[in-house]
């Protein structure tokens, strides 16, 4: 961003990652501003690329999604065309909502969601053994899940933030 952020413009981050559906107008007078100072503040944000897209979080437990597994995945051999006919691959299934390219041992971490064990065994089966590219993967089941946020740490960065 070719600007820093303020003090404003964290407040307005904050109040978004915790309901994108709050109206200009409530924002506004939540950071102290008027409606159109808020406006451009948030387009600005937009255009700048902080805020990526506006989400609706779900209950995955409502929707019958409670199996989730954390997956370590490590490739067969871990070459430039292999990273990528796996990273293409995994882009197309529903089931993994998240994977991270890690250090150490392994090559990816996947958090996988299934409605139970037999459709994560047929995932694993069907889709990613299928692809003939992974030598292991390891499944650490989710127990529980003490604390979840899709919210960026802002307090971290605030200490550089005026106002």
């Amino acid at each position: 961003m070719s600007e820093e952020l303020d003090a404003v413009d964290a407040k307005i981050l904050d109040l978004l990652q915790r309901d994108a559906s709050l109206s200009i107008a409530e924002i506004a007078e939540r950071v102290g501003l008027s409606s159109s100072p808020a406006w451009r503040r948030i387009e600005r944000l937009k255009k700048a690329g902080v805020i990526l897209r506006q989400v609706t979080l779900l209950d995955q437990d409502k929707l019958g999604l409670t199996f989730e597994v954390f997956a370590t995945v490590k490739l067969q051999l871990p070459s430039r065309e292999n990273l990528d006919r796996f990273e293409t691959a995994i882009a197309e299934w529903p089931e993994v909502v998240e994977c991270a390219t890690v250090t150490g041992a392994v090559d990816y971490m996947l958090r996988v969601l299934t409605r139970d064990m037999h459709a994560y065994d047929d995932f694993l089966r069907d889709k990613m053994l299928a692809l003939g590219l992974v030598s292991d993967v390891q499944s650490r089941i989710v127990m529980r899940v003490p604390k979840r946020t899709t919210s960026a740490p802002l307090e971290l960065i605030s200490t550089h933030l005026s106002g």
